[in-house]
C-alpha cells in the first residue's frame, strides 16, 4: 500500500450518492478492487506457476523466492508468488481506474496471440515485435509526433533473444520512469522489475493464467471509475 501511495500521492476521492455521503480514497483500502479473491494457490499450482527452470540456472536475487527443487528442477514458492501476483494486480487496476495507459510487451511466437487479445480485452495495448529502444528513449523519432508514453508496462517474459539476455523494454521503461510488472523465473533477475511476479514464464497454462488475471484487474479498476462516477 505504500508503494501506490508513493505513486499516486495527491488525493484522489469518489463521492458517495448516499444520504451521508463520504469520500473515499482508493489508495486508503487494502483491496479495493477485490483483486485478492481473483485467484487461489491451487489456480496457481494447477497452472504450473511453481515449475521454474534447472537447478543449475538459478539467479542469485531469486533464491529467497525458491521452495525447493525436484528432480534437477526449481520448484517456486507459491505462498510468494500469490503475495506479489496480488500486489501487482493491485497496482494494475488503479492504474487503469485512473485512465492510465498500459502496455503489453512479449516476444515469444507462442504467447504473442494470447497476449494481444488480453490487450485488446481489456482495452489496452500490445507490443509484441522486434523492440526498438527508439520507442521510449526518443518517441518522436519513432512515430514523428507526439505521443504519451504508457502508464505501466507489463513484461510477459523478461528475457529475450538468442543471447538471452533482458529484454529492452526492462531497461527503457526504467530509464523512462515507467513502472514494469513482470513474471520472473527462476533464471531471471527480480531487482529490475517494479512489481516482479516470481513463477513459470515458459508454461501455456501458466501465461494464460497470467493473462487472465491481468485482464481482470485492469476491468475491474474501469469498472469502479465508472461506477463511481455514475453514481456522481
Amino acid at each position: 500500500m505504500s508503494r501506490l501511495l508513493r505513486l499516486f500521492p495527491r488525493p484522489y476521492a469518489y463521492r458517495s450518492c448516499s444520504h451521508n455521503a463520504v469520500n473515499i480514497q482508493p489508495t486508503s483500502v487494502e483491496d479495493y478492487f477485490g483483486v485478492n479473491s481473483l485467484f487461489s494457490v491451487e489456480d496457481l499450482f494447477r497452472a504450473r506457476v511453481h515449475m521454474g527452470h534447472v537447478t543449475g540456472s538459478i539467479h542469485p536475487h531469486m533464491k529467497p523466492f525458491i521452495y525447493g527443487t525436484r528432480f534437477g528442477s526449481t520448484i517456486i514458492d507459491l505462498d510468494q508468488t500469490a503475495l506479489h501476483l496480488r500486489e501487482a494486480l493491485n497496482f494494475l487496476a488503479h492504474i487503469a481506474n485512473r485512465k492510465g495507459i498500459i502496455l503489453f510487451v512479449c516476444r515469444q511466437p507462442q504467447f504473442v496471440h494470447m497476449t494481444e487479445v488480453a490487450a485488446l480485452s481489456s482495452g489496452e495495448y500490445a507490443h509484441c515485435r522486434t523492440w526498438s529502444h527508439k520507442l521510449f528513449g526518443d518517441p518522436r523519432a519513432s512515430y514523428k509526433c507526439e505521443v504519451r508514453l504508457p502508464d505501466a508496462v507489463i513484461m510477459v517474459h523478461t528475457k529475450n533473444g538468442v543471447k538471452y539476455d533482458e529484454h529492452g523494454a526492462v531497461v527503457d521503461a526504467a530509464k523512462a520512469g515507467i513502472p514494469t510488472i513482470g513474471i520472473v523465473d527462476s533464471d531471471c533477475n527480480p531487482n529490475i522489475i517494479s512489481y516482479p511476479i516470481p513463477g513459470n514464464d515458459d508454461s501455456i497454462p501458466s501465461i494464460r493464467l497470467y493473462l487472465d488475471l491481468f485482464q481482470k484487474a485492469i476491468l475491474l479498476g474501469k469498472e469502479k471509475r465508472n461506477e463511481n462516477l455514475r453514481d456522481g
